[in-house]
């Protein structure tokens, strides 16, 4: 089973992302399950949300303790929260943004970690400019699919494109296309 936790603020589509990576796994043929926890539902307060993607049928409903990946697609929670709690030794970590870890005030936390297993895109600014919106989270998939593996680009294309519809699907999968090239070390020639 491979679980990730997304960590982010309200407004932000942190519980989206995690239905969509749900819907990416469906596609695919896994079995998934997404829910969030969050406390006061305002824009702009910590919101936590988690995704299991597996082979088998899942029968766990807890809360993710132990991920083998985070979702960061808030920085500032950094300061705020202990958003690496549980992380798995090999684990992944994904974040929007585009400072280093030592600006970020996270190198110490994953100097350990795998190279390759800590990456940082654009999300936000990808978002903004293939969506009108820096609503990080469809971006942050597509990141994802590149740095872990365990889904693929056309998988998350296609939860996208199932949540939503027209020219916020089409902007969103071109954010997600951008983030898994940025991931992957590469750059569209429209990104």
């Amino acid at each position: 089973m491979f679980q990730v936790r997304l960590h982010g603020r309200g407004g932000q589509g942190v519980v989206t992302a995690a239905e969509m990576l749900s819907i990416a796994g469906f596609v695919e043929g896994k079995h998934a399950q997404a829910f969030p926890s969050f406390g006061s539902e305002r824009t702009g307060a910590p919101v936590v949300s988690f995704c299991r993607l597996d082979d088998k049928e899942i029968r766990r409903r807890e809360p993710i303790l132990e991920p083998d990946c985070l979702i960061i697609q808030d920085p500032t929670l950094f300061h705020a929260l202990d958003v690496f709690q549980g992380l798995k030794p090999d684990g992944y970590v994904l974040i929007n943004s585009t400072k280093d870890w030592h600006e970020l005030g996270i190198a110490d936390r994953v100097s350990h970690l795998p190279k390759g297993h800590v990456v940082g895109v654009n999300a936000s600014g990808l978002a903004k400019k293939h969506v009108g919106r820096p609503v990080p989270n469809a971006a942050l998939l597509g990141a994802f699919a590149a740095e872990a593996g365990q889904i693929s680009l056309e998988s998350v294309e296609k939860a996208i494109g199932t949540k939503f519809g027209g020219k916020i699907a089409e902007g969103n999968i071109a954010a997600a296309r951008a983030a898994h090239a940025a991931a992957l070390g590469e750059e569209l020639e429209d990104a």
